[in-house]
């Protein structure tokens, strides 16, 4: 295998590609970079195959650009590029090389190298994520048509090539759950990255996504400004990262809790990695809201990250409910003048629902409060513009006043 080696795989071609047809006029929001044509827009050629290359057509037959095809899934086509008559291999390989010059302008690697090289999407590479932790690189692709239109030898070869790699691991997301399979170097075992001051070992062989939630570093690393002299909760804390920026902070003492023991074990073995004192910081394992109605303890600082309530559209009333009742849970166990955070990773709830939510709450809770900071995506989790539900994260630091 050599540099010319393409990133799309050679089985999901055909020459020429056969032609997809919009049954709708989609072709100003493809123009303007919309990523994806859903199901009931498109009309697939017949037996096309899982992750086949098709040219996307209007009604009138003239092309608009190729994409790779789900023929059983909402997303029916994935587009790769909106000029047909470029060369598909130099246009992903150019996009490719343009994601990790990027991040080598938003990061030094003396201060932070924990970093999403490729987020999908936002990168013009539907489907396929890579995830850096110092040495150790994950590549991830979003289900099984993913995982067979993307050549992930090649692009781990160009991986290799450009960066000092221990190891490179695939992490593909399949119906039975997650699988993988190593592609260069070592077994990656535990890797350790640096984000700011501290130092964080994931397991991106069987951790959540791919061993790290990297899309809340400024927001750890806030809530390291916030922590000094305060007492912290980091409730559904997986492996303790905004317990570990809390510490290092200078909080008088952080609580951490997840429902999964092994992820309170391994934010205990963080918090020790860190050289913090095992008597600052307490690991519990608790389902959240249990132990937030359970409790008469208060803190200083409640960190509040919970996974996704709203897997659907259909599940957003559910959800808002949902942070309804966690902000007014958060806010009866803050104390007064303390900071509340509280972080939504829904895509289909809007920052706008989440803030009337968390409003409805802390009302709930007969408590006042200041809005201080407003958060999202760090820039190495780019999204199209005109794909505003791809911008996922939403997240809002409170002051807690009364």
């Amino acid at each position: 295998m050599n540099d010319d080696a393409p990133l799309i795989c050679a089985e999901v071609r055909r020459e020429p590609p056969r032609v997809a047809t919009l049954t709708r006029d989609l072709r100003r929001e493809l123009r303007r970079g919309h990523p994806w044509v859903f199901a009931d827009a498109v009309r697939l050629p017949a037996d096309t195959e899982p992750g086949e290359v098709v040219a996307v057509a209007g009604k009138d037959r003239r092309v608009i650009g190729l994409g790779y095809a789900d023929p059983g899934g909402a997303l029916a086509v994935r587009m790769l590029t909106t000029d047909a008559r470029a060369a598909l291999d130099d246009t992903l390989v150019a996009r490719f090389e343009a994601a990790l010059a990027l991040r080598v302008t938003l990061f030094d690697d003396a201060e932070v190298d924990g970093q999403r090289l490729v987020n999908g999407e936002g990168d013009g590479l539907p489907g396929l994520v890579i995830d850096r932790y110092a040495d150790v690189f994950v590549i991830k692709t979003d289900g099984p048509i993913a995982d067979r239109v993307w050549h992930v030898e090649a692009i781990a070869e160009r991986l290799a090539k450009r960066f000092r790699a221990r190891s490179i691991y695939l992490r593909a997301r399949s119906r039975g759950g997650a699988e993988g399979r190593l592609l260069h170097g070592d077994e990656p075992g535990t890797a350790t990255f640096r984000e700011g001051s501290a130092r964080l070992a994931v397991d991106v062989v069987s951790g959540q996504k791919t061993g790290m939630f990297l899309d809340q570093r400024e927001h750890r690393l806030r809530v390291g400004r916030l922590a000094r002299d305060r007492r912290v909760l980091n409730v559904f804390g997986y492996t303790g990262g905004f317990s570990v920026h809390a510490g290092l902070g200078g909080a008088r003492h952080v609580t951490t809790v997840d429902l999964a023991a092994p992820a309170i074990a391994q934010a205990e073995a963080n918090w020790r990695l860190n050289g913090l004192p095992a008597e600052g910081h307490a690991g519990v394992v608790a389902d959240a809201f249990a132990l937030l109605e359970g409790t008469d303890e208060r803190w200083d600082l409640v960190v509040l990250d919970p996974p996704a309530f709203a897997p659907s559209k259909k599940a957003v009333p559910q959800a808002l409910a949902a942070y309804q009742r966690l902000a007014a849970l958060g806010a009866r166990v803050t104390t007064p003048d303390g900071i509340l955070f509280i972080a939504s990773c829904s895509a289909h709830v809007t920052r706008g629902e989440l803030v009337g939510a968390i409003e409805e709450g802390i009302g709930t809770a007969r408590r006042r409060a200041d809005v201080i900071a407003l958060g999202g995506q760090p820039p190495d989790h780019p999204y199209p513009l005109v794909c505003p539900e791809l911008g996922y994260l939403k997240a809002v630091f409170l002051r807690l006043r009364g």
